[in-house]
């Protein structure tokens, strides 16, 4: 039934019982309520958080969620289409700084555990840089590029100005190939090689190069194609 919040009780109602109980205590329902105030004249913001929760099998998708997609629910627009992809990209990244002054990136296989939750179920290329300090603790994570399903451009220079913001001390850079073949490709040779060149010079080594399959990796690092 499209119940509206001024038919439930006002103790009842998502905001009070968040500022009663909580933000663990409500609903995907009622939080998607409260970040989307309203509903429209014959949609209550109710079941406007149902329409958007019925998109996905698993709450974890929205993470993936585009305006496009959102703004195919009547009754949602351009603003709160931004205002939803906003919160949920604000909970990643306070999820993020949390959990990364847990680790300390010490070897690929690390590295390619830690991180390959970022390239789940991309169907186009992510190119991350993780730049670490002179303990190998991560200090950021950077996405420098996303692109088509074959072609990845990243220029150093973009690299090593993230570097210089963040005061780090070595890089780490890793891209998936969606296809899941991690053999690299030429274009991702010449690419490291350059990279390595430019690290060498600039005094902030470059110490791998991780291609990201489905559930396996390359590591230019593992491979000898990395000389420190």
């Amino acid at each position: 039934m499209n119940y509206l919040i001024k038919d439930i009780k006002v103790n009842e109602r998502p905001r009070e019982r968040l500022l009663k109980y909580g933000a663990g205590s409500l609903s995907n329902e009622e939080l998607l309520s409260i970040i989307l105030k309203t509903g429209t004249k014959n949609k209550s913001v109710k079941s406007l958080s149902m329409d958007v929760l019925n998109l996905f099998d698993n709450i974890t998708d929205l993470q993936e969620i585009t305006v496009n997609k959102l703004t195919s629910i009547k009754g949602i627009g351009v603003v709160k289409a931004l205002e939803l992809i906003a919160s949920i990209e604000l909970g990643r990244r306070v999820f993020i700084k949390k959990e990364e002054k847990k680790y300390k990136l010490s070897n690929p296989l690390d590295i390619f555990l830690t991180n390959k939750y970022l390239f789940t179920n991309k169907k186009q290329e992510y190119f991350y840089c993780l730049y670490l300090n002179n303990k190998n603790e991560l200090i950021e994570r950077k996405l420098l590029f996303m692109g088509t399903v074959n072609k990845s451009i990243v220029h150093p220079r973009e690299v090593f100005k993230y570097a210089y913001l963040a005061s780090a001390s070595s890089i780490v850079c890793m891209h998936n190939h969606p296809s899941g073949d991690v053999t690299p490709s030429k274009d991702d040779i010449i690419f490291t090689k350059a990279l390595v060149e430019v690290g060498k010079l600039q005094n902030i080594p470059v110490l791998d190069h991780i291609i990201v399959g489905e559930d396996n990796y390359y590591s230019f690092q593992n491979e000898g194609m990395i000389d420190l």
